[in-house]
């Protein structure tokens, strides 16, 4: 028998969870007594300078390595302990969690973590514009070579590895395109050739998405989107197995890398609601993805959770949740008529991120980055494969397919 949000109950007692929900565990997770003592939060620590007792546990304190030990500023303090160990808590498989001070310092942490100089990258290419700079630019100067591959076309990844092939990075979904990658596959090769996995799992987070459980080694994530939930801090995390994690924290901490408690604070904070707000958020991103699947503007919605749409079937199979996250093409339309469109939204603001509870839009145009695959996806009647992405908020849906509906009367308007 299974619960709901995927969690199994126990035959003895049908009423009791073997494993709690989502829910319980975004409420209990990283409130150990040690670090909140008689209060519901973690108080912010805010220190840069640790005290010792003596000079005996000034020494003990350089032998210990672990979050839960005082030591410096730089290795944290009980309110980023606790979210780092909530974050792994929600990870199945998972040994810990490193914070960052924003979802590209993630992904450059792991990435240096698992990579040395004369390394072979390769990488989805339908990945975060800051994963594709940080190949082509940085990891470049250092010795890493980066190859592109099409994110969907199983063959032509396997046939990309090479002897140097140390780590592969994966992205699912797509964030501007949306495809959905069959992440199993691709690891159970990776796995096969001796490659590290690392996927940014940004998009579903572990409520939608078990990275490590469908293979992947290292899971990254931009905590500015869904777990902050409010756009008002910078953070990433990279989860992983004992292995990975040293390596990780190992890396880290050579570079210096911090984040702030006030921060840590507010991800804690928009934690314990996330649940609920990717549920909202979800829903109403299926209804207005519905919505313009109908509308004679739009040439193709691309929204995986939308029975149909391209990668809806691995979806279905993989995922357990979903966001308010996905993008559309517009029809016979051009550039001038694009940015009338998103010029004229009232209810969805024109800005960079999402997750946050404020729905947000913004063009989008991939052909000229994209170099392994094609674009616009095949079938689509858009020349120009003109595309709009909406980060769906926790407004009224009604609200929102109301102000989508009279931009598009504003796009087409003379």
């Amino acid at each position: 028998m299974a619960a709901t949000d995927g969690t199994d109950t126990d035959p003895a007692n049908p009423h009791r969870r073997q494993q709690p929900g989502s829910g319980t565990r975004l409420v209990e997770a990283g409130r150990r007594e040690e670090w909140t003592g008689a209060v519901v939060n973690p108080p912010v620590w805010r220190a840069s300078t640790h005290l010792y007792t003596d000079v005996a546990a000034l020494r003990a304190g350089q032998r210990s390595n672990a979050d839960g030990a005082f030591f410096y500023g730089r290795r944290g303090a009980p309110t980023q302990w606790a979210l780092a160990d909530a974050l792994t808590s929600l990870e199945r498989g998972a040994h810990g969690t490193m914070l960052y001070p924003s979802g590209t310092a993630a992904l450059a942490g792991a990435l240096m973590a698992v990579l040395s100089p004369g390394d072979v990258l390769l990488v989805t290419d339908n990945a975060y514009e800051p994963t594709r700079n940080m190949a082509t630019g940085i990891l470049r100067r250092f010795g890493v070579e980066s190859r592109f591959f099409a994110p969907c076309d199983l063959d032509a990844y396997g046939s990309a590895f090479c002897e140097r092939t140390k780590a592969v990075m994966l992205e699912c979904h797509g964030s501007l395109t949306m495809e959905v990658q069959d992440i199993p596959a691709m690891t159970a090769i990776a796995r096969d050739k001796g490659a590290i996995s690392c996927i940014d799992n940004t998009w579903a987070g572990p409520l939608g998405f078990a990275a490590l459980d469908h293979g992947c080694d290292i899971s990254i994530m931009s905590l500015s989107k869904h777990v902050g939930g409010h756009s008002d801090l910078m953070m990433g995390s990279a989860t992983a197995g004992e292995r990975h994690y040293r390596s990780l924290r190992r890396t880290a901490q050579a570079l210096g890398h911090v984040v702030s408690p006030d921060d840590a604070a507010l991800a804690l904070r928009g934690l314990r609601t996330m649940a609920v707000r990717l549920e909202r958020e979800t829903a109403s991103a299926l209804a207005i993805a519905e919505w313009l699947q109908g509308r004679a503007e739009v040439a193709q919605v691309l929204c995986p959770m939308l029975p149909g749409a391209p990668g809806h079937d691995i979806w279905k199979r993989d995922f357990t949740g979903g966001c308010g996250l996905f993008s559309f093409v517009l029809k016979g339309a051009d550039d001038a008529m694009r940015s009338r469109f998103i010029d004229a939204l009232e209810l969805f603001g024109i800005g960079y991120s999402w997750g946050g509870f404020e729905s947000l839009a913004i063009p989008f145009d991939p052909a000229p980055i994209c170099s392994a695959g094609a674009w616009p996806p095949g079938g689509v009647d858009a020349p120009k494969g003109l595309g709009v992405r909406l980060s769906v908020g926790l407004e009224d849906a009604g609200d929102l397919i109301a102000d989508l509906e009279q931009a598009l009367a504003a796009m087409v308007r003379i």
